[in-house]
């Protein structure tokens, strides 16, 4: 006899964030770096195990971990229907991007990601949430964890898979960029799985007032791509 996955809800939020986070789903994260084009350009990353460094940085002490908070905040502020501390997690999560360029990526994949989970994943339960909401800067964390608890996704499955994207699409980077290859990229990813873990479960409980970011190369860098002469990426 087959077995049969009982539990329907957790089979259906676990298809959700495969689809969401999956290179296939056309957000535009191909098109972005967070910074990285600019350190293979001055060799601050070159190898695996500089990518490796720099991903558990961004993911402990920079965006990985702001972007993590974010997230939940967003997600327990929908949940409660408090929709002024979601429209305040907006707000400062779009004041919080260090340049243009990083505010650039944050908002196009957030607006780009609203409108196809609505186009092609409706949540019956949304209440018309995102129309009393401003979302001319809604970001890109904020905008998952909108949409995972308009679903109903439980942040232990969100969040995890929320970085792991953001690691795998940072990794696809590295590999275009020359620094990797594609199994050392996968290496460097199956090396961060202990990492995405850890820094999930502290988001989780984490609260606006926990946020902080120590990561400081990245976002200066995120800077100096701005004017980079030939680039591949728009961040």
């Amino acid at each position: 006899m087959p077995t049969r996955m009982t539990d329907d809800g957790a089979a259906r939020h676990a298809l959700l964030v495969q689809a969401w986070f999956s290179p296939a789903f056309p957000i535009g994260g191909f098109a972005f770096s967070h910074g990285l084009e600019w350190a293979q350009e001055v060799g601050a990353v070159t190898n695996r195990a500089g990518l490796e460094r720099w991903l558990v940085d961004l993911l402990s002490h920079g965006s990985g971990w702001t972007d993590a908070v974010l997230c939940a905040a967003a997600h327990r502020a929908f949940i409660a229907k408090s929709y002024t501390e979601l429209q305040h997690a907006i707000d400062l999560a779009a004041a919080l991007q260090p340049s243009a360029e990083r505010c650039l990526e944050a908002t196009v994949q957030g607006a780009a990601f609203l409108s196809i989970v609505k186009a092609a994943y409706p949540a019956a339960n949304d209440g018309g949430v995102a129309d009393s909401l401003d979302l001319t800067a809604l970001t890109l964390p904020v905008a998952v964890g909108l949409c995972g608890a308009a679903h109903g996704v439980p942040l232990p499955l969100l969040l995890p898979a929320f970085m792991a994207g953001f690691v795998a699409s940072l990794s696809s980077a590295a590999v275009r960029l020359g620094v990797v290859g594609q199994t050392d990229g996968q290496r460097v990813i199956a090396a961060l799985h202990p990492v995405i873990a850890r820094v999930a479960a502290q988001a989780e409980t984490a609260t606006l007032d926990d946020l902080g970011a120590a990561a400081l190369r990245s976002d200066l860098f995120s800077l100096q791509h701005e004017t980079q002469y030939s680039r591949l990426f728009r961040s």
